[in-house]
């Protein structure tokens, strides 16, 4: 099992229009394409609160390239991320991390 964890930092302003889009489209999308997400956050204490933080589980970093290759691929997602961006760019960057639990972390 692996546990990819990705931030994304929004411009001033845009979370909203972020979340809005994972609500609307891109959960969706995910499901489509075979992703397991573990989790999203917004950030409460921190650097910044424009960020939204989420883990997906996979069992391989085989799995993940597919669907990752899929979802980037998709008319689907270039159509929501297209519409959702009308008012201008939402993620100024976005950072990720591939993480294998130990042998005796409680998730595995």
């Amino acid at each position: 099992m692996l546990l990819e964890i990705c931030v994304y930092r929004c411009l001033p302003g845009r979370l909203p229009a972020l979340m809005k889009r994972f609500e609307s489209s891109t959960l969706a999308l995910f499901e489509k394409h075979g992703f397991t997400p573990h989790g999203f956050f917004t950030t409460v204490i921190g650097e910044s609160h424009q960020e939204l933080t989420y883990m997906l589980r996979w069992s391989s970093l085989e799995e993940r390239e597919r669907c990752w290759h899929a979802f980037h691929t998709d008319p689907d997602w270039i159509a929501a991320r297209t519409a959702s961006e009308a008012d201008g760019f939402i993620v100024a960057n976005a950072s990720n991390q591939i993480l294998q639990p130990t042998p005796f972390s409680p998730l595995q």
